[in-house]
């Protein structure tokens, strides 16, 4: 194939790994809504606002529109916003970064794909990410709840090397596990077909790791009740990957 010289680069999905997560990684989403509309439903949150961080491409918040939910999608990808509001219309959608994005009152609060453990922003860490419980817990309302899934250590554990492949477009990533330092490192290069030629990005993404009783910790010091989920309903989780569902305390829980 023939490359072009154009070689784009980006911290936080790019024009080209936007197109290629939402093509050929979107399944996560669209599994996992099914579940999180039912967990709504059973606590009788309907028509209510619904804050989606890292809302990607618009997966979820394009599911959750359609039940007659108000949503407001947060992410820091330009690529994935510009995805987002074709998909979702109904939708508001802002660049932020959920470490220092405001956030209104809202009955749910949503964070998928490991969404809380990338450091594009450099101030995501142990330090953040307990002071952000808290925002989440004064904007929730009373019956509310906080669903997301995190990266813990293990999470790296597997091939190094990665490859996936589409129509028009191919993913290679190297991973690496920094077990003291609780750091998983993914370096991306993706190939896009563009007209009669292909396109190169590379991107570097550094996730930072919790462990599971830290972050139970952290959300019962912050006013919640926390279950732990192994999956979205059908969707299971793999190794290093765990998901949350914590209410405020004193509030019904699922």
């Amino acid at each position: 194939m023939t490359i072009a010289n154009q070689r784009c680069v980006s911290a936080a999905y790019g024009t080209d790994l936007a197109f290629v997560h939402d093509v050929g990684f979107g399944d996560f989403a669209r599994a996992a809504a099914p579940f999180l509309v039912a967990l709504l439903q059973r606590r009788g949150i309907g028509s209510a606002r619904v804050v989606d961080l890292g809302s990607g491409s618009g997966i979820l918040a394009a599911a959750l529109c359609r039940k007659g939910y108000r949503v407001l999608g947060i992410d820091l990808s330009a690529s994935m916003i510009r995805l987002a509001r074709r998909r979702a219309p109904r939708a508001v959608f802002r660049r932020d970064s959920f470490v220092s994005a405001r956030l209104p009152e809202c009955e749910a609060v949503t964070a998928l794909g490991e969404c809380l453990n990338y450091a594009f922003d450099s101030r995501v860490g142990r330090r953040t990410i307990p002071a952000f419980f808290r925002r989440v817990h004064r904007v929730l309302a009373p019956r509310g709840v906080f669903v997301f899934d995190i990266a813990t250590p293990g999470r790296g554990a597997g091939p190094a090397i990665r490859y996936h492949a589409g129509d028009g477009w191919v993913v290679i990533a190297h991973m690496t596990e920094d077990a003291h330092r609780h750091v998983l490192t993914r370096r991306i290069t993706a190939f896009r077909r563009v007209g009669r030629r292909w396109r190169r990005s590379d991107e570097v993404h550094r996730l930072r790791l919790y462990r599971r009783d830290d972050v139970r910790r952290w959300l019962e010091t912050a006013g919640f009740d926390v279950g732990v989920l192994h999956g979205y309903g059908r969707l299971r989780f793999p190794r290093g990957w765990l998901g949350f569902v914590a209410s405020p305390r004193h509030s019904r829980r699922i």
